[in-house]
């Protein structure tokens, strides 16, 4: 089947899974998750999208979630807005004998109440911020993972002393969207907050400006790009507030002259006075302890920041390393954090692996594994987290065991002085090797990273095999999933549907099955 041919037909296969085209309220896509916003939860078949072969896992929170994996998602989402679409053209009218039996009041109320429980679900407002923090960033994914991948192609040929008459021009091709990052955040900040994404884009704009360099603040010459990334969030953030005062005084036969000029003039005047310098610091700051921590408590430090980063995943506040990730790359190139982090997956692949030897009788979680394991090694996570080991409960904790080793294992190095850093943000696992970068040359840096990797692996499993089951947990989970012989002979050679213990995949699952309830955030 034509690739094309098989993305449409995975859209085609989930739409009337979520309730049809008319239940489609929105929709986007991350690295891995299909977005979509539902009018009426109650019409999703959770199971039956579990059971498709390209859902890894299905993860409900202000959106619903469902997990395709990497470049699959991409290729899927237009498919599936396009067959949106479709479906909303081809809708008949609802004719009069059509009407509900509910009252408008009663229906009113049904859907405020669903909207109150989706809602009431991780909506702290700390973790708000960080979903819209996450939702700025993430967009901008995919150019600086390519972006990355030609620095380091660049970097490559440079030391090899190779095709010195293309390097120019791929060093060029890897800065430019560096170089201007701070727009683009700008702009999806503006988006984000309800402003006009252009005005948020042009206040941004005012940091990179070469110009600065002439206007002094605080008692210092500016410098072009001075604040970054944060800068830029900062400015597009006011540059929002400004707007929205102005909309509400500006009369509106003057509005379209007005508004922009007063948002791009009070913004600008503070990002330059101001937010450029007060930015500035912060990244250099961020820069600066992220250096001191793996120069000082390497190994410590990683295996903190490794054990923890899964909960972290799960509870959504990794979202709030975005930005500093962002901030390290536009300092340095590269951020050092990012591999460290990584490791909590090479825990996660270990313990899964533990978990497969360890329960040999549970055919259903054995083929989970099995399918979810090429993506684990990739940096995909959510089929092994939520089809395994979060189900299983104690193999979670021993996997992020497996990451703290893992991680502090590349702390080490870091601290004896061979820094590991990645080029861009998003991959992991095996995926990270073309985006890596370092001091002492790319062969070190891949050799420390692969080792951390191993480690995490090894870690992970030996912490599960011998300490992620008790017997209790054994004795439930390790059995057939499978119906005895004598089950299918008296159905007459129709197989029932075996039962499965609380808290397992279900063997219908597919690959990547996971509680349809299991917190977002991979």
């Amino acid at each position: 089947m034509a690739t094309e041919d098989k993305n449409r037909a995975t859209a085609a296969a989930i739409l009337p899974l979520v309730g049809g085209a008319a239940n489609v309220a929105s929709i986007a896509h991350c690295m891995t998750r299909l977005r979509l916003g539902l009018h009426d939860r109650s019409l999703v078949d959770d199971e039956a999208l579990k059971a498709l072969p390209a859902v890894m896992g299905v993860v409900e929170d202000d959106t619903y979630q469902i997990v395709l994996g990497p470049g699959t998602v991409a290729r899927v989402t237009p498919e599936f807005e396009q067959l949106v679409e479709e479906g909303r053209e081809a809708a008949p009218a609802p004719a009069p004998d059509d009407a509900p039996a509910v009252s408008a009041e009663e229906l009113a109320a049904q859907g405020a109440a669903i909207r109150a429980e989706r809602k009431a679900k991780n909506a702290t407002p700390f973790k708000l911020f960080l979903r819209k923090i996450a939702n700025i960033f993430v967009p901008l994914i995919p150019a600086l993972i390519g972006c990355g991948i030609i620095a380091g192609l660049n970097g490559l040929l440079v030391n090899l002393e190779w095709l010195p008459a293309v390097t120019p021009a791929l060093a060029a091709m890897a800065s430019g969207f560096m170089a201007l990052i701070a727009v683009f955040v700008g702009y999806n900040t503006a988006k984000e907050f309800g402003g006009t994404p252009i005005l948020g884009g042009a206040v941004a704009a005012i940091i990179v400006f070469p110009g600065v360099a002439n206007i002094d603040a605080f008692g210092q010459t500016l410098s072009p790009g001075q604040g970054g990334v944060l800068g830029a969030l900062g400015a597009a953030v006011l540059a929002v507030y400004v707007e929205k005062w102005c909309r509400r005084w500006v009369p509106e036969a003057l509005d379209v002259l007005v508004t922009p000029t007063l948002t791009v003039l009070i913004s600008g005047l503070v990002t330059i006075f101001g937010l450029m310098y007060v930015a500035g610091e912060v990244s250099s700051a961020i820069g600066t302890f992220a250096d001191w921590l793996l120069s000082n408590g390497g190994a410590g430090a990683g295996f903190v920041l490794g054990g923890l980063f899964l909960p972290l995943v799960m509870l959504g506040l990794h979202q709030a390393l975005i930005p500093i990730h962002t901030t390290l790359i536009e300092q340095q190139g590269y951020t050092v954090l990012l591999p460290i982090l990584a490791m909590a997956g090479a825990g996660q692949v270990g313990a899964a692996m533990a978990v497969y030897f360890r329960l040999p009788r549970n055919e259903s979680i054995r083929r989970t594994i099995k399918s979810a394991l090429p993506a684990g090694l990739l940096g995909v996570g959510e089929p092994l987290i939520y089809g395994v080991s979060l189900p299983l409960g104690r193999p979670f904790v021993t996997a992020c065991v497996g990451g703290a080793f893992g991680a502090g294992f590349v702390g080490l190095f870091n601290q004896l002085g061979d820094t590991v850093g990645s080029t861009a943000i998003g991959p992991s696992g095996w995926a990270l090797f073309p985006l890596l970068d370092g001091n002492h040359g790319l062969g070190s840096t891949i050799a420390i990273y692969a080792g951390g990797l191993l480690v995490g692996y090894v870690a992970g499993f030996v912490a599960t095999y011998f300490f992620g089951f008790g017997k209790d947990l054994l004795a439930e989970f390790n059995v057939s999933q499978e119906p005895a012989p004598s089950t299918v002979a008296a159905t007459g050679g129709t197989q029932t549907r075996p039962t499965t213990p609380p808290g397992a995949p279900d063997s219908t699952d597919g690959p990547g099955s996971s509680p349809s309830k299991a917190p977002a955030g991979v």
